[in-house]
């Protein structure tokens, strides 16, 4: 819908605002996100980088934090003194970070449930005859038996104790169903 005529004004220069302020603000306001949930909740908005990672414990720079030690002939009292170390003011982010870094490590490469029941329906079917495997119609995709070996192999890595249930499953199948003489 097309405005009233007369009625939009022409932008004027602000000369009595200050382009620095400004842009130092909309950069610190467009700082990037902190990923880290422990980090980003303790800090503090008004102190630099270095002032918040002193806070909290962790160190700006890894090189200045664990210096390395230079062998020297001869050790001299002045050498000998510590610098004194920052104050930890914020030590439950370091204790947060440390107890997620020892939580186990999840699981995240699984297979597809199409893969799974598709191995399991070749092997169940025609056991190790992996040429049977590629005549078969359910190969869709028209693997070649060493393509089918592979998937096979990858199951049997992925999910070994599924595996050894499904091959023993099996076995008492071959026992317990009747032969024809």
């Amino acid at each position: 819908m097309p405005k009233a005529k007369g009625k939009t004004r022409r932008q004027k220069f602000g000369y009595n605002v200050n382009r620095k302020r400004l842009n130092r603000n909309a950069r610190r306001k467009a700082a990037p996100r902190i990923e880290c949930s422990h980090i980003r909740h303790a800090w503090d908005h008004t102190k630099s980088v270095r002032q918040n990672l002193a806070e909290m414990g962790l160190a700006m720079d890894p090189n200045k934090a664990v210096p390395l030690r230079k062998k020297k002939v001869k050790a001299m009292e002045v050498d000998t003194e510590e610098r004194p170390r920052d104050l930890v003011r914020k030590p439950y982010v370091v204790n947060d970070l440390e107890a997620e870094a020892s939580l186990p490590e999840k699981k995240g490469n699984t297979l597809s449930r199409d893969l799974v029941d598709y191995v399991r329906y070749m092997v169940e079917n025609h056991g190790e005859d992996y040429k049977a495997m590629a005549r078969d119609e359910k190969n869709y995709y028209q693997d070649t038996p060493k393509q089918i070996r592979n998937k096979i192999n990858v199951y049997k890595r992925f999910y070994p104790t599924e595996w050894q249930a499904f091959i023993d499953s099996l076995q008492t199948k071959l026992w317990s169903c009747p032969r024809k003489s």
